[in-house]
């Protein structure tokens, strides 16, 4: 995932202003099953520290045994994990190792492309065997520009890929400035999600009462600026106050994010809506279909921190437009 791998890029950079050596490691491919799936990532550095994790936290180790070769001698390779006989997952891993070494063009290249909030896609080149070879390894496309995430040797195009297309990071949008909105907005930040806050001039709210956040604005509903919200990005409406919410909901109905949520009763909701529509007939289908409320799943919510879990629950449902049941109800279930 996008956020993921920004994670692991500011890790790269901290380390190396450090002078310390990094290895990237990849899941490439799977027979079976297992807690994450191929084009999961994590960094390891030469003191070994590990950023990430591509499994629940049984592989890791090995992984960092691992990578010892490839520190040493600066060759990528494959190693496999069976967790067949060590997990509950049941399948063999296959992961590339390789160095990890950013020219400044890829970072200005990656930069770009996370302040634009555009695509990406990422190649990386393998053996489904145990092997140590010059030729293996990844490489990161930014629109027409290709830039292998070490330059050290030249990549083997002739085998085995493993590609993905990497979306902008996942923004969420809290407008509002309560005790509940400081908590969806922290819950938000630790599921990797960028999270920007809104909060009206007259709430005298500061970021330092955000914690995690990644951007805070002060606006009223006339003077603010949809730019920037897309199809990865998720509003929550979360002002406590009636007007400010239909003002804000009127401000966002030329935007396109993939989630609304509003808070309050069903009514409420009905009447919001029924307001929007009488300023303005001809709003987009398309902009009335992406309004849930009340927001939330039903998982019997009463806390700001359960309400919360089950906001952030159903914007994971409609993201990945699954229709939310109990995994065991599941016909294949997650780990199958």
């Amino acid at each position: 995932m996008t956020h993921e791998f920004k994670t692991i890029v500011a890790a790269y950079q901290t380390a190396n202003t450090q002078g310390k050596k990094t290895v990237l490691a990849t899941v490439v491919a799977l027979d079976g099953s297992s807690y994450r799936k191929p084009g999961v990532r994590m960094l390891l550095l030469d003191n070994g520290t590990m950023i990430g994790a591509v499994s629940g936290g049984c592989v890791e180790k090995e992984i960092l045994v691992q990578s010892q070769s490839v520190f040493k001698t600066e060759t990528p390779k494959v190693m496999t994990y069976d967790g067949r006989y060590r997990l509950g997952c049941e399948g063999v891993l296959y992961i590339l190792l390789e160095p990890f070494s950013l020219s400044d063009l890829f970072i200005a290249a990656f930069n770009k492309a996370i302040r634009d909030r555009v695509s990406f896609r990422i190649t990386s080149f393998y053996k489904k065997e145990l092997i140590a070879e010059k030729g293996l390894g990844t490489s990161v496309q930014f629109q027409k520009n290709t830039y292998p995430v070490d330059a050290k040797y030249p990549l083997n195009a002739d085998i085995e890929t493993l590609e993905e297309r990497m979306k902008p990071c996942f923004k969420l949008l809290v407008i509002g400035s309560e005790h509940d909105a400081v908590v969806l907005a922290t819950m938000g930040s630790l599921m990797g999600w960028e999270v920007v806050v809104v909060t009206h001039p007259s709430e005298g709210k500061s970021i330092s009462d955000f914690p995690g956040i990644s951007d805070f604005r002060v606006s009223t509903p006339e003077s603010f600026q949809v730019t920037g919200i897309d199809s990865q990005t998720a509003i929550v409406l979360m002002n406590h106050s009636y007007a400010k919410d239909l003002l804000f909901l009127q401000a966002l109905q030329y935007s396109s994010p993939i989630y609304i949520g509003i808070l309050g009763p069903m009514d409420r909701r009905e009447k919001l809506l029924n307001a929007v529509i009488d300023a303005n007939s001809n709003i987009s289908e398309a902009f009335m279909n992406v309004i849930h409320g009340p927001a939330g799943l039903n998982i019997g919510s009463i806390t700001p921190q359960e309400i919360a879990l089950s906001i952030l629950a159903e914007i994971m449902a409609v993201v990945r437009n699954e229709n939310p049941i109990a995994l065991r109800d599941k016909e294949h279930q997650y780990f199958s």
